[in-house]
């Protein structure tokens, strides 16, 4: 399993940790930069103007998942709330290599059902730092990896 690695090894503070204002969580660049330079993205799924990571990308109004993935190699930070298993799903039945950055939440369901059996994962070492914050996550984080193939063949 290769390290992907974060700047971010300071405490977190306590009015992070409990804080859930927000379920989207902008990528830092440089962490982003690090990942698309073994990938190569043609499109971000869940972005807006302001935290695009590629030039063409899909907003809240084009809705990323109802978009047709297949043939692109997707980068994918989807808002961290309830849905995060519909972006999985629809990640597990592209044809398209998807990566992933989503909470390393390994004890839910969608985790052992959808992205143990056919995914490829990456556990971030640190706490990444979102949306310039500056404090790390309250959450670790971690990469999961379609590599094409629909769901079930």
């Amino acid at each position: 399993m290769a390290e992907v690695t974060t700047g971010a090894d300071k405490k977190i503070s306590d009015s992070v940790f409990l804080s859930s204002q927000t379920v989207e969580w902008a990528t830092e660049q440089a962490f982003f930069d690090q990942v698309n330079r073994e990938f190569g993205f043609t499109v971000d799924v869940a972005a807006d103007k302001n935290n695009a990571k590629c030039d063409r990308f899909y907003d809240i109004d084009s809705d990323g998942l109802m978009q047709d993935w297949d043939g692109e190699t997707v980068w994918c930070n989807p808002p961290y709330g309830d849905r995060i298993k519909d972006w999985m799903y629809k990640a597990a039945t592209s044809e398209a290599t998807t990566v992933l950055l989503v909470p390393a939440r390994t004890d839910v369901k969608w985790f052992h059902e959808i992205v143990l059996p056919r995914a490829e994962v990456r556990f971030i070492k640190g706490r990444l730092r979102f949306g310039g914050s500056k404090d790390p996550a309250p959450f670790p984080t971690m990469l999961v990896i379609f590599r094409g193939g629909k769901m079930g063949e």
